[in-house]
């Protein structure tokens, strides 16, 4: 018997998957435990439209991030820093920091722990920051360090 699975079955396989299961299996277990419905043509139907729906959005979100990372890559992100005479700053330049500068001079928000350092900031000047839009979608940032007037 083909069934709809509904949600992940460990044994089985994930979300809107078609499998083939013996019939008690199926009428004991999957359906009654709303793990799973009979693939019907009408169903059948209902899942293809399922994700048809699921693809244009995950469509729209990848041109969003498309369009984000294109704003973050064009213009380095500025941050001031209390410096001492050497230039040396203060403390260190952190990913908090970074976030709240993005969300200011480019208007988007990004979570602080998807902002990764390549190194430890801890002198005036120009560095890199990947940040992490998951999916395999990454932009590298670059960072301008400069001292507070």
């Amino acid at each position: 018997m083909e069934v709809i699975l509904i949600q992940d079955v460990n044994t089985l396989g994930g979300k809107n998957e078609v499998v083939k299961v013996k019939n008690g299996y199926a009428r004991n277990f999957l359906i009654p435990q709303k793990f799973a419905v009979e693939a019907s043509p009408s169903n059948l139907k209902q899942l293809a439209e399922r994700l048809k729906v699921q693809k244009k959005k995950e469509d729209a979100m990848m041109a969003e991030i498309k369009s984000v990372i294109a704003k973050l890559t064009e213009a380095p992100v500025k941050l001031t820093a209390k410096t001492g005479t050497s230039g040396k700053i203060f403390g260190s330049v952190t990913t908090v920091m970074i976030a709240r500068a993005i969300r200011e001079q480019k208007g988007y928000e990004i979570d602080r722990r998807k902002i990764h350092l390549t190194d430890e900031v801890k002198e005036l000047g120009t560095y890199k920051a990947k940040v992490d839009f998951a999916n395999g979608n990454e932009a590298e940032i670059e960072l301008e360090i400069v001292a507070e007037a």
